[in-house]
């Protein structure tokens, strides 16, 4: 599955979902990790709020998982909608722990939210 982190330098969860300047992807399973990409996200001065929060959904909804500091509850409801699970962490939190931690939840009988995050949408709409 694919996981994107808010950070602004790259090794620790220390963004709001809504200023964020990158969100940070990697692939994970219960074997390791990877990193795949930065997305930047190139915001202008006079763009209006909604436009914000959708070229945040945009860079994300491929993705299972996307931990933040913060995130509203209009983009929460957008990111949710687009299939992916908003995670609230304490700023500073580091990527590669959570990773680490994600990946131990993995090997083993992960939790229901995880499970129900990792679901496909068509298999949840089923059931």
């Amino acid at each position: 599955m694919k996981v994107a982190f808010a950070t602004e330098d790259g090794k620790h969860v220390d963004a709001h979902f809504g200023r964020c300047g990158c969100f940070s992807v990697f692939e994970l399973d219960a074997e390791g990790y990877r990193w795949l990409t930065a997305r930047s996200i190139a915001d202008k001065a006079d763009q209006i709020e909604s436009d914000k929060i959708e070229k945040r959904v945009e860079a994300v909804k491929d993705c299972t998982l996307v931990f933040l500091c913060q995130i509203g509850p209009t983009a929460a409801a957008k990111v949710t909608r687009a299939g992916v699970m908003p995670l609230k962490v304490e700023e500073g939190t580091e990527i590669l722990g959570q990773l680490a931690r994600l990946q131990e939840m993995l090997k083993h009988k992960p939790p229901l939210w995880l499970a129900k995050a990792m679901r496909k949408p068509e298999e949840a709409d089923a059931g």
